[in-house]
């Protein structure tokens, strides 16, 4: 019996780049889920809670298929604040004044759906991201190279991350919107239990 699709519910070229590396055939659908933000939640809570919403939009209008929705959040936990993608450029300069230095917590919340099969696969990952000190140049420098504005915490660590990134700690593709060692794991476990 043939798998059912897989469907990107996502905009993110990133994130097809990074699923295309293991998954050769899916269709994207973006999927127009609002995003909450609660302060009652954690970070892990709510990225997960959003690929969920981002997931249920599209399986809803694709219930044969299986439906993978991510959503990543940038959290600096010392000051319990949440970055999500900046307004505009002065926000984006803001988020990053604010990480220079520090390390902050990328995490990606991901939600496997298949409606007609009653089966659905919450999880996230988390990656710990280390700044450069940053002055006011360098950061106007970054934001030159790199837009901004379709970014958790105003940044790319695959556009020019050199520039602002000192280290991590976990999974680079997390980073970047989707956490491929993970995910990979989860949909061959997903085929297997089918």
């Amino acid at each position: 019996m043939k798998p059912p699709p897989l469907i990107l519910a996502s905009a993110s070229p990133r994130r097809a780049e990074l699923l295309r590396q293991f998954v050769p055939d899916f269709e994207v659908v973006p999927s127009d889920a609002p995003e909450i933000h609660d302060d009652q939640l954690t970070a892990w809570e709510m990225a997960q809670i959003n690929a969920y919403r981002k997931a249920r939009v599209i399986a809803k209008l694709c219930p044969d298929a299986v439906v993978l929705g991510a959503d990543t959040l940038v959290y600096l936990d010392r000051d319990s604040k949440l970055f999500g993608k900046p307004v505009d450029r002065p926000d984006a300069e803001r988020m990053l004044r604010e990480l220079q230095g520090r390390v902050h917590a990328v995490i990606t919340g991901v939600c496997l759906l298949h409606l007609r099969g009653h089966r659905q696969k919450v999880f996230a990952d988390w990656t710990d991201v280390k700044f450069h000190p940053l002055t006011a140049g360098q950061i106007k420098e970054y934001l030159a190279l790199v837009n901004p504005l379709d970014k958790a915490g105003a940044y790319a660590i695959q556009e020019h991350g050199e520039r602002i990134v000192a280290e991590i700690s976990g999974s680079y593709s997390n980073v970047v919107g989707l956490p491929v060692e993970r995910v990979r794991e989860e949909l061959n476990a997903w085929r297997k239990a089918a």
